[in-house]
């Protein structure tokens, strides 16, 4: 992984800090506004590039993991994303819908430092990421017109013009760019070239986070006890989902690097791409964009927590 890969989370609250403190200067906002959706469509064409496709048989071998995986990221988390908003965020529909756009996204970059980190299967998490990432694009629409219709005002049209231009234009655009690097320049080269392209999503990502929170941080300060309660449902649903899947890897009798990958994969979630549809879809509720900017400064520590449990386990084991 590369240096922008692991320090990716330290750079959104760094890019969170800088957006508040340009949010002072209100004439950048609607400058700060107009840029959002454009950042975070490079951002997506940059994700999908060097997505590796040709992994994919690892995963089709590892048949029960991968059953385990899919099962809990598309079929549970869903669920249980909107069960943990009707508890705790019912009186605040937007950061409900912010919850489970969240939740429902499994996460395509930084899983994988947390997978090597903690000694599990790095190359059956890299097969298992086109799994997660075409299934997310797919499903995305689907379940917010299932679970969040009755929350907010969600105009179809709208999501599926969303969908179409900030998720399936940056995925075409990569597949055709892909395809013409490697018959112009070859597969080596433009594998050499996948740390730059990481550097960009890196810096397209913080940019625009910076830009959502100088135009929007007026709502975060109007209502900043809103954000207080995205703690229990957070810290709930990795806590929920890190024992469901330590059980299903002892049921499967999973190996501790196999179990690690089954983890991290079904627990670390995806808030750019979310966070692309949420600002496209939803440009006039802001606290939806802010909820999944949030999410993750939550998810970090708590990620870096079970690592720690794991290692411990993993000693244990030894």
């Amino acid at each position: 992984m590369s240096l922008f890969d692991k320090l990716q989370p330290f750079f959104v609250l760094l890019s969170v800090l800088v957006g508040l403190i340009l949010a002072q200067i209100a004439e950048l906002a609607p400058m700060a506004s107009a840029l959002i959706v454009p950042l975070l469509a490079i951002m997506l064409y940059a994700t999908f590039l060097p997505m590796p496709l040709q992994q994919v048989g690892h995963a089709i071998r590892n048949l029960n993991v991968t059953t385990a995986s899919l099962g809990m990221n598309f079929l549970w988390t869903p669920v249980l994303a909107w069960g943990l908003g009707a508890v705790f965020l019912r009186d605040a529909p937007d950061l409900w819908v912010g919850l489970i756009m969240l939740m429902v996204t499994p996460c395509t970059d930084w899983y994988l430092v947390f997978t090597s980190v903690a000694g599990g299967d790095v190359s059956l998490a890299t097969a298992l990421l086109p799994f997660n990432l075409i299934l997310q694009i797919i499903l995305l629409p689907l379940y917010l017109l299932v679970f969040t219709r009755t929350l907010v005002e969600l105009n179809p049209e709208a999501l599926f013009g969303s969908i179409l231009w900030i998720l399936m234009l940056p995925l075409l655009m990569a597949v055709v760019s892909r395809r013409w690097a490697s018959h112009w320049w070859g597969k080596t080269w433009l594998h050499q070239q996948v740390p730059k392209i990481t550097a960009l999503q890196v810096i397209c990502l913080n940019v625009a986070i910076i830009a959502i929170f100088t135009a929007e941080s007026g709502a975060l300060f109007e209502r900043p006890v809103l954000l207080l309660q995205l703690l229990p449902p957070v810290v709930l649903f990795f806590w929920i989902n890190f024992w469901i899947a330590q059980a299903l890897g002892r049921r499967l009798q999973l190996s501790y690097a196999t179990r690690v990958c089954l983890i991290y994969t079904t627990l670390a979630r995806n808030s750019p791409l979310s966070l692309a549809i949420a600002a496209s879809t939803f440009p006039d509720r802001p606290l939806i964009s802010l909820t999944l900017v949030i999410g993750p400064l939550i998810e970090l520590p708590i990620l870096m927590v079970i690592l720690q449990r794991l290692r411990v386990l993993r000693n244990v084991q030894e």
